[in-house]
Formats: C-alpha cells, structure tokens, sequence
C-alpha cells in the first residue's frame, strides 16, 4: 500500500490553515484542476468527526465519485478520514497540522490500496502513486497561497 507523506510550511495561525484544510468550499477552490465538487453529504462549511462527504472529480479523465467519513477530530492539530465508497480498494487520510515559530507546519499523510489485486500494484508503479502525490501537492500548495492571503 503506497504512503505519500507530504509536509508543507505555512505563514499563518494553526486554527487557520487547520479550519481551511476541512472547509468543503476551499478543498472544492483547491482541487480546481480536478473540478472536484461535493455531490452528497456535507456538501458546505466545516468538516466535523462522523460527517460524511461524496466528492465528483475527473482523475484521469474520468469522472468518478468518492465518499469520505471524518473518524478523527481533534481541533487544531489533526483529523483523519477514510474512504468509505469509491474507485480505491481503500484509503486512510490523515491530517496533521504543528504550531511553529511564524507558522504551522501542515502535513498529509495519504495511504491508499488500489484495486484489481496485481493491475492496481502495476497502475500504482507505473503511474498512480506519482499521480495521487501530485495532487495531494498541489492541493497543499493552493492551500498555502489561500492561508497566506488572509
């Protein structure tokens, strides 16, 4: 199962960076390569422990659906999700954010399995895992800019 661990230094308050990075109209702002958009569940605001989303995205040209669950909150320092529906056999997204001197530091940790048992293991060496790290990226990086702004 491939892990993808991603940190990213931003110039703002923890509570800022922690409450953008669960705000369902900035990940839909962050993700805009994708056009990803929340379809069902909380679809507006902040993400809560128990609360479940269904994101619509085009990934490889391909519109697809995915259903998230919050499972861990813990305000401002870190929260998990999961996939609870979707093209992945699974994932585990974990959300950490440390307090730092003229900042935070932001860090994802992305741990997924694809499916079709051995395809997936070949889709994920051959292009997926540089795919997902990508976006996992430069949806840091949107995020970023948007904290700094304010």
């Amino acid at each position: 199962m491939p892990l993808i661990e991603h940190h990213e230094f931003i110039k703002a308050p923890i509570e800022r960076c922690f409450d953008l990075a669960r705000d369902v109209e900035i990940h839909t702002q962050t993700t805009a390569d994708t056009r990803e958009k929340a379809v069902g569940g909380v679809t507006t605001g902040l993400l809560q422990a128990g609360d479940v989303v269904t994101w619509e995205a085009v990934h490889l040209g391909i519109r697809q659906r995915l259903t998230a669950k919050v499972t861990v909150m813990n305000r401002p320092y870190l929260f998990e999700d999961i996939m609870i529906k979707g093209a992945f056999h699974s994932f585990h997204h974990i959300h950490e954010f440390i307090e730092q001197d003229n900042g935070t530091l932001m860090i994802d940790r992305f741990q997924y399995q694809s499916p079709l048992g051995l395809l997936g293991d070949l889709a994920d060496r051959l292009f997926l895992e540089n795919y997902m790290k990508r976006f996992i990226v430069n949806r840091a990086i949107a995020l970023k800019e948007i904290a700094e702004r304010m």
